[in-house]
């Protein structure tokens, strides 16, 4: 899969070559292929991607047209106790097997040092997880950039050097993080979040089988790095870019957001045939990706909160790796759900084509997890956001767009453990359809939409990175 015949010495002077190093899970694997494509499509850069051996078909796929000049290097995983035979990404593993996952992933340290004695590449992009790299990358002359794929905002709240405190460095409290940490932007909409929420950012700083926890890792490799490049925009997050500057006193460069490439082909049948059965605007959409999970509870909440709109809907829920599905589905639907919404609610679970859905002319309204990605194929496909974030940085997200930049009406929770109710669901529906409620959309839809910023915003990267790495 690798061209080993050119190392550094022997390329063209104005070829550059960059290996990226992404964690095993698909949504860190797709903004660094999103990056990779980014780089070749402006032309003197080729890219090698290093990923567990049974990932490389599906990146090679996602690669598209770009894969001509992004070599897929395959790394052999060793066997770590209580991690599944063949299990090479977080989606065939739970919770614990992602930590696992991990310390796989540090096994592979003597074939990354081998690969990267032997490419010599110009840069190397790493992820969150091999802090390791930079001692590799270090000797060798290359540069070692630490690539967030996640927004600015939450590196700012969580992944700051400050969130150690005291003398003795111990990590912080659930309570402490309910509070922005020192010299958090004035500006900023989210100085304290709600105590489930500070629950939840626990996880980052929770050590796994004895292992370094997620912010030990990130902080690790930010000090060893030669800078940061963060998927976004001064346009969307400037004060938290900045912000993140001074902190960690390293350049940072933004990648601008990632806009999906209109959807190719046409939606299935017996979507586009029952969606088209409905006005324009009428249909309120939900979905939360494929690696966040509603609890039983949460479902029942919002398939009854949708129900009660009265308006059609189309809900895809999704459940753990190795559960049952449809005992899962069962618990959480109510008695008598289905005859009472017949004809105008669906709910599904597994993949559907979702640009496609979100873009037909009959849905409205998109119920989310304010995963990032979701909320920009969310605002480019015209639709009014309601935002129901369940985990880690989704509820920083969630903060950003609904209050910052005015996009989207959360789903109000309760401040002790995040419950909400049918009434909070139908609520945000409400709201977020009513008559002049565009918040902030249509101004970011156009942003975002607009192919001369964003090709400003790749082009300036670009020239920015290619500076940053030869200076």
């Amino acid at each position: 899969h690798v061209d080993r015949s050119s190392g550094r010495q022997r390329m063209a002077v104005d070829s550059m070559h960059v290996v990226m190093f992404p964690f095993l899970a698909f949504g860190h694997i797709s903004p660094f292929v999103q990056l990779a494509r980014k780089l070749v499509a402006a032309g003197g850069v080729r890219v090698t991607l290093l990923s567990a051996e049974a990932n490389v078909p599906r990146v090679e796929a996602m690669l598209g047209p770009a894969a001509g000049a992004v070599a897929v290097a395959p790394l052999r995983l060793q066997r770590v106790p209580g991690l599944p035979e063949g299990a090479e990404s977080t989606a065939e593993v739970s919770a614990d097997g992602a930590e696992l996952l991990k310390v796989a992933v540090d096994g592979t340290r003597p074939q990354v040092a081998a690969l990267l004695a032997e490419l010599r590449p110009d840069a190397l992009l790493f992820d969150f997880a091999t802090p390791w790299v930079t001692e590799l990358a270090a000797p060798l002359g290359i540069k070692a950039l630490q690539f967030s794929v996640f927004s600015a905002v939450s590196g700012a709240y969580l992944m700051n050097p400050a969130r150690r405190l005291g003398a003795g460095g111990q990590l912080p409290t659930a309570d402490d993080l309910t509070s922005a940490p020192a010299g958090f932007p004035p500006s900023s909409n989210i100085a304290t979040v709600p105590a489930y929420q500070a629950a939840d950012f626990s996880y980052v700083f929770t050590s796994f089988h004895g292992e370094p926890c997620v912010y030990d890792r990130v902080l690790a490799g930010v000090k060893a790095s030669d800078a940061l490049v963060i998927k976004t925009c001064f346009e969307m997050e400037g004060p938290y870019i900045n912000y993140l500057t001074a902190q960690h006193g390293k350049p940072v460069l933004v990648t601008g957001p990632v806009v999906p490439e209109p959807p190719q082909g046409e939606l299935e049948e017996r979507w586009a045939k029952w969606l088209s059965s409905f006005p324009d605007n009428a249909v309120v959409f939900a979905s939360f990706g494929s690696e966040t999970f509603l609890p039983a509870a949460a479902a029942t909440e919002l398939l009854l909160g949708l129900e009660s709109t009265n308006r059609p809907f189309f809900v895809v829920l999704n459940f753990p790796k190795g559960t049952d599905t449809k005992a899962e589905l069962a618990k959480g639907t109510p008695p008598g759900f289905a005859e009472r919404t017949k004809g105008r609610g669906v709910v599904h679970t597994g993949w559907v084509q979702q640009q496609h859905i979100l873009r037909h002319r009959s849905v409205g309204c998109f119920v989310n997890h304010a995963g990032l990605s979701s909320v920009v194929e969310g605002l480019v496909a015209g639709c009014r956001l309601v935002l129901l974030p369940m985990k880690g940085d989704q509820y920083l997200n969630a903060a950003l767009f609904a209050r910052d930049l005015r996009v989207g009406a959360e789903v109000a929770r309760r401040d002790s453990d995040g419950w909400f109710g049918r009434g909070d669901v139908s609520d945000a529906v409400d709201t977020a359809m009513a008559d002049g409620w565009e918040g902030q959309g249509i101004k970011w839809r156009d942003f975002l939409m607009d192919d001369a910023v964003q090709k400003r915003l790749a082009d300036d990267f670009v020239t920015d990175f290619k500076k940053f790495v030869r200076a």
